[in-house]
């Protein structure tokens, strides 16, 4: 196995954990907080769509957020429970599908130099390091996401 083929498997498995955690939830679901001083699941998705969009976007060219999508997930509207204020499920799952894609895309254009090239970014210091971050980063938040689907009877997923 080469680099290439392990951060790709990083990939994977941060998009099996996290759509297996929110397959099943619904847009109100979604906007519920796993405790009162952590953000909504919906804020945390397009976080999560938004930090690749921006940190891949520091070495390759990705495809751009839908209009005012990086607005609605800003750190200051984390704090809005206002369902008409993000983005519904299924946009979120598209613009995600969407960075995903690009992300794969730089990737596989990449050889081993490429991947060790540094980024100048303290947690992600190689382009590699960088790339495997947007695997890893979904499974730090979908942690969280356990609870929402306790609470709400969902099925044991993973």
């Amino acid at each position: 196995m080469n680099a290439q083929t392990a951060i790709g498997n990083v990939l994977a498995t941060g998009e099996m954990v996290g759509m297996a955690y929110i397959g099943d939830l619904s847009d109100a679901e979604l906007m519920q907080r796993p405790h009162l001083k952590c953000n909504h699941i919906n804020w945390q998705i397009g976080h999560l769509i938004v930090s690749e969009n921006q940190l891949v976007g520091k070495i390759a060219t990705m495809p751009s957020l839908p209009s005012g999508f990086a607005e609605k997930y800003s750190k200051e509207k984390a704090i809005s429970d206002d369902p008409s204020q993000f983005a519904k499920k299924d946009e979120l799952l598209s613009a995600y599908r969407d960075q995903r894609n690009a992300t794969l895309g730089v990737l596989s254009g990449m050889n081993a130099d490429d991947l060790a090239r540094e980024t100048g970014i303290e947690y992600a210091p190689t382009r590699g390091a960088l790339i495997s971050l947007m695997g890893e980063h979904w499974l730090m938040h979908s942690g969280q996401w356990v609870i929402v689907r306790r609470e709400n009877g969902k099925p044991i997923v993973i």
